[in-house]
């Protein structure tokens, strides 16, 4: 590990491939992880559809654990983020439905009918017991 550099860009074998992700060789004693969220800019679902076994990649070093002896690497550090197109400027569109109305009209809600016999029983003994 004392070869290698916080923030150097290298290149690796795929040693390994685990569903949190893919374990890099950058010599023959440094081995180091890409987490799952460092490999592509894209979301990742299963790393083997951007990595297989084998694969030479360029990685960037983001941390070094002299300590525990460990390497945090990153393949989408080393790549262009992909540009996202800019959102018209104007006034929002209310796509909730708040707006819309019932879908259906209120005398055939099944239950409203129930609901309105039942406000007009409630009223009667709330003014009777007045």
């Amino acid at each position: 590990m004392a070869n290698f550099e916080k923030d150097q860009v290298v290149t690796g074998k795929v040693t390994g491939i685990q569903n949190f992700g893919a374990f890099v060789a950058l010599d023959e004693q440094t081995q180091g992880l890409v987490h799952i969220s460092e490999i592509s800019h894209d979301y990742v679902k299963d790393i083997n559809d951007y990595v297989k076994v084998g694969d030479e990649v360029t990685v960037k070093v983001l941390d070094i654990d002299e300590a525990n002896k460990k390497m945090k690497l990153s393949i989408k550090a080393t790549q262009e983020a992909p540009k996202r197109e800019a959102r018209a400027k104007g006034p929002r569109k209310n796509t909730g439905r708040r707006d819309a109305g019932p879908a259906f009209k209120q005398e055939e809600a099944p239950g409203f009918n129930v609901l309105k016999g039942k406000l007009e029983e409630w009223i009667e003994k709330s003014n009777f017991q007045k």
